[in-house]
């Protein structure tokens, strides 16, 4: 008897650390975001654009992430962004398309500014729900260079440049762009124009011809958006997230699905610092080419 005591009490206890285990794993996966849905049928992902575009990883594996979890029915990106580097805002916009292509909606939320690249990517939704405050539009690009000539020259610090090619040195911070340069550099802006015109042409359905004529760099109001047919319908982020699970056949309120958090790796943190010093040093070409 006392024997089969004993091996009770040891089952019970395996069960209660089993069950304290499973506890943690549950309220750990919610903090953390990435937890298990346990609610009834699929739920919605939701995937946050924040700041100034310049490094797309980040979000483009949270999309993946979430695509892949068979307890997401359709996705939600929420949009806080003035827009930023043209291809992180295209790698973006590219990773939304081949979600909505795979047959799970997604729905773009506008917060308080979804603006040029931040445009951009809400393009790649099936769905545009922005408040009728949104600051959004600003659909165009720029490209600047620091003219620091005079400076030097006061100061009694000169450049020697050796290159292999008239445009080696384009946008060099030591002298102003020739006419020449001015030619080449407004030919490119002009091209990555046309292809945000395009995308907005083909995704709005809007003749690009009447997307020029607002596509100047002007900065929209949600409801002026919309009034243009850059938007679908006004609404908040809960009125994403409940067309989303609309969209996606769930019924009632979804559930929010969050991706992992991963941690930060000291060596990613050092290698944006060495990038961002790199782009400033008088060597090569200091630009802004942004979306914005």
């Amino acid at each position: 008897m006392l024997g089969r005591s004993w091996i009770m009490l040891f089952v019970i206890a395996i069960c209660v650390a089993v069950g304290i285990a499973f506890m943690l794993y549950l309220v750990i996966g919610g903090l953390i975001g990435g937890g298990p849905n346990l609610g009834f049928g699929k739920g919605v992902g939701l995937v946050e654009v924040k700041g100034t575009l310049i490094n797309p990883d980040p979000v483009v594996e949270q999309i993946d992430e979430l695509s892949k979890n068979s307890g997401v029915g359709a996705i939600v990106v929420r949009i806080e962004s003035p827009g930023g580097i043209v291809a992180a805002a295209q790698e973006i916009y590219s990773e939304l398309r081949k979600v909505s292509e795979s047959g799970k909606p997604v729905v773009a939320s506008m917060g308080g500014v979804a603006a040029s690249g931040g445009y951009y990517v809400a393009c790649g939704a099936d769905s545009i729900v922005a408040n009728p405050g949104t600051l959004t539009g600003s659909i165009g690009v720029i490209m600047s260079f620091a003219n620091t000539q005079e400076l030097m020259r006061k100061i009694g610090v000169g450049f020697e440049v050796v290159k292999t090619g008239e445009y080696k040195d384009l946008g060099s911070m030591t002298r102003p762009l020739t006419p020449s340069e001015r030619k080449l550099v407004g030919e490119l802006l002009e091209d990555v124009y046309d292809q945000f015109v395009e995308v907005i042409s083909n995704e709005r359905g809007i003749d690009a011809a009447d997307v020029r004529k607002f596509a100047d760099g002007r900065l929209l109001t949600g409801r002026q958006a919309y009034e243009l047919g850059l938007v679908d319908r006004l609404g908040d982020l809960r009125d994403a997230v409940a067309l989303a699970g609309r969209l996606a056949g769930i019924e009632g309120e979804p559930t929010i699905v969050k991706p992992r958090r991963r941690p930060i790796a000291l060596w990613s943190v050092i290698e944006d610092l060495l990038s961002k010093t790199s782009s400033a040093l008088p060597s090569g070409v200091r630009l802004e080419y942004c979306l914005r």
